[in-house]
Formats: C-alpha cells, sequence, structure tokens
C-alpha cells in the first residue's frame, strides 16, 4: 500500500456509499448503512494500521483502489 489513511478519510469515504454517522464513543467512530443492514467502526486516528484498514474494507466490500477514487 503506497499510501496511509485517516479515520477521518474512510468516514468522509463511506459517507458517499451511503453509510451514515451513527455514533461516536471516544475515538471510535461508528457508521452505519441502512440498504445493507451493516455497521461498521472506525478508530479516528491520524492513520490507520494497515491490518485495521483491510478489515473494514473488507467488511464494507470495497478495495484500496475503489477507496482512493471516493477521496
Amino acid at each position: 500500500m503506497s499510501r496511509t489513511f485517516s479515520g477521518k478519510q474512510l468516514v468522509k469515504a463511506l459517507r458517499r456509499i451511503g453509510y451514515y454517522l451513527d455514533h461516536q464513543k471516544g475515538s471510535h467512530i461508528f457508521m452505519h448503512n441502512l440498504e445493507k443492514n451493516l455497521s461498521v467502526v472506525i478508530p479516528n486516528h491520524k492513520e490507520l494500521k494497515k491490518g485495521t484498514l483491510h478489515n473494514i474494507l473488507k467488511k464494507v466490500e470495497i478495495s484500496i483502489e475503489e477507496l482512493k477514487k471516493l477521496l
């Protein structure tokens, strides 16, 4: 992966594909998609760890390339 992503960037990208902010507890942002009935938790950090990012992307079924296009 040539680029790192922040939690804020990931929230912005997920909003563009239909997720909305459900609530936040501390530094964790809970987002939900009503169409897919899917919730995802995003740590609001400056830089997401590689494994954390990949697990979130796998759960919402988008690739790194698609994420780059959304930003």
